[in-house]
């Protein structure tokens, strides 16, 4: 009998089902839309910072996969890369919540498995893009004791919200503000959820920051805001830091292409980004709401609270309008801040982390061991737990475009960034830091995040590269060149990776284990394996993950024989489609 149950405990671990044995704690996830980390806004939350940032942690490194709404929802609420859960845009046939229940994950995500874990489940606000007014019951969302969600064409219109609550005929709110709104949701969820007296995960998105959007002519404009909130920051001006509409163009492919920002535009984009600001304040206050409410329910002590954005935001960075798709900092750091049982007050951790550790980070606070299909890592709490992860796989496919009115045809007609499609690497360590990309388009960046954290100087300038910049002639003792192929090497298993190829991925490269960061990987013995090493590339810019057009998968491991420095080619352990 004995030998049976452990056997059954074993089976379960193994498909990240274990028996709850620890204490369930309650979770309340607050995920905002577009907010940025790099123009401070958190700093103009203070209500965020009294009840979260000073009874908890924020992370300073926390980074987006995928810079578009989305993808990275899906990214967070799978624990999986966007290459893997294979949804890639805001609508179909590359994205949007149809490809969502195409791929299967409304049965088999975060919700599902907290439910199955003996929790209760709430939602309110925007679950993802693409969902409608006239799917929204193709099937209703999966995995939710309660629900709310806004639904297309209206989540963004912040005085004309729609939305289906647990898969019911959509409501019309017009006339009232959607952040007052999806709080006052939030609240009633939250007092249901406790007379349940089950442990229980409740998430409210709203749509602030995100501006202002009438789909019927697509229209993008600056986000509304409470009447309650009008006269706030009537001062306040974009950083004006080194990035911010520069001089001389920077960054590669469009944005390479783009003319400085006129007054005008300046102008319209510090009101924008005063817009955003006051349109949080709604946010903020939802944040004090929740935790009073806790607190006189008597649970606050027993709850972790998250926050965070879907994606980061540019407004006027690299003479962008504002918008996000790239892989600057800008659109990819982004907000995290938690409190909790656990977690230590007034802490601010510099861990990397990403949104595909945040499905596991949530798994192991509801007592659940990890799947084995995540390629993600829960976070560290607390700074001895820091696992010195140094690396960020970050991707995009498609198009991007100014969501303004600015940056758009004079006749009136859209204008789309064409060939957006990109694979990064974001590599952080002792000393160092560096931003890696390679293009659709063929083009690579290369930027020393330590000396140049505006990423204006590109280190492996191309052809289109408007200003080249003279290199450094060498970064952590070795030169430019060798460096590269180090990250690129590095990015093409990152690039494809899946569950724990993703969390070491040096090990694949490295088999024996001993090369666990970029400085080890720099030893003058492995620069033969390196120059060897297929190169990341594309054949052609796709709108979508056509594995076909995105060049090679696979590269070499080291030591493959007894002859040190032998290569082989990677065998990852699994059939191809399991990899892909």
């Amino acid at each position: 009998m004995r030998e049976s149950i452990w056997a059954l405990t074993c089976l379960l671990l193994g498909y990240g089902m274990s028996p709850v044995t620890a204490k369930q704690h309650n979770i309340v996830f607050i995920i905002t839309d577009d907010q940025d980390q790099l123009m401070n806004s958190l700093d103009y939350m203070p209500l965020l910072q009294k009840y979260i940032a000073n009874e908890g942690t924020t992370y300073k490194k926390h980074y987006c996969t995928v810079a578009l709404c989305c993808p990275s929802r899906v990214n967070l609420w799978t624990g999986k890369a966007a290459h893997n859960t294979n949804v890639t845009d805001v609508n179909p046939p590359y994205g949007g919540y149809p490809k969502f229940v195409q791929r299967g994950y409304n049965t088999d995500y975060l919700p599902v498995w907290l439910q199955n874990a003996g929790y209760n489940t709430y939602y309110t606000g925007k679950l993802f893009n693409s969902h409608t007014i006239h799917n929204y019951a193709n099937p209703v969302a999966g995995g939710f004791t309660g629900s709310d969600f806004l639904l297309d064409p209206f989540t963004y219109q912040y005085w004309n919200a729609t939305t289906s609550r647990n898969g019911g005929k959509p409501v019309n709110y017009a006339g009232q503000y959607s952040p007052d709104l999806i709080a006052e949701k939030a609240y009633g969820f939250l007092d249901e959820a406790v007379k349940e007296e089950k442990p229980f995960f409740l998430v409210a998105a709203p749509i602030a920051p995100h501006g202002n959007v009438d789909f019927e002519t697509f229209t993008f404009d600056i986000p509304r805001y409470a009447e309650r909130h009008k006269d706030l920051f009537k001062d306040y001006k974009i950083p004006r830091t080194k990035n911010f509409n520069p001089d001389q163009p920077s960054g590669a492919n469009w944005i390479a292409k783009l003319p400085k920002l006129n007054d005008t535009v300046i102008e319209y984009n510090d009101e924008y980004q005063r817009a955003r600001l006051r349109a949080l304040q709604s946010v903020d206050e939802m944040v004090e709401g929740l935790v009073k409410r806790l607190d006189d329910h008597g649970i606050l002590e027993d709850t972790y609270i998250f926050y965070t954005a879907d994606n980061g935001y540019h407004i006027s960075q690299h003479r962008m309008h504002p918008g996000k798709s790239c892989g600057y900092e800008t659109d990819i750091n982004i907000p995290l801040l938690i409190r909790g049982p656990s977690i230590h007050k007034n802490q601010t951790l510099h861990s990397v982390t990403s949104h595909t550790d945040l499905a596991p980070t949530i798994l192991k606070i509801a007592g659940v061991a990890p799947r084995r299909d995540f390629d993600g890592l829960a976070i560290p709490f607390t700074k001895d737990e820091d696992r010195k992860n140094e690396h960020v796989n970050v991707e995009y496919w498609g198009k991007g475009f100014p969501e303004s009115k600015f940056g758009h045809g004079d006749d009136g007609s859209k204008t789309f960034y064409l060939n957006n499609t990109y694979k990064a690497l974001r590599l952080i360590g002792e000393g160092y830091g560096f931003y890696y990309s390679v293009w659709c388009t063929g083009e690579t960046e290369l930027y020393d995040m330590v000396n140049d954290p505006g990423q204006l100087h590109n280190l492996a300038p191309t052809p289109s590269s408007p200003h080249p910049q003279p290199s450094p002639t060498t970064l952590l003792g070795r030169s430019v060149a060798e460096i590269i192929t180090r990250l690129d090497a590095l990015l093409l298993v990152l690039k494809s990776c899946k569950g724990v190829t993703c969390h070491d991925p040096w090990k694949v490269l490295h088999p024996r284990g001993d090369v666990a960061g970029l400085k080890d990987a720099l030893h003058s013995k492995l620069d033969g394996f390196y120059e060897a090493q297929p190169k990341v590339a594309f054949t052609k810019c796709e709108l979508g993950h056509i594995v076909e057009s995105e060049g090679p998968q696979v590269g070499f491991a080291f030591g493959g024989g007894e002859e040190v420095g032998s290569q082989k080619v990677l065998d990852y352990g699994d059939d191809w489609s399991w990899w892909t």
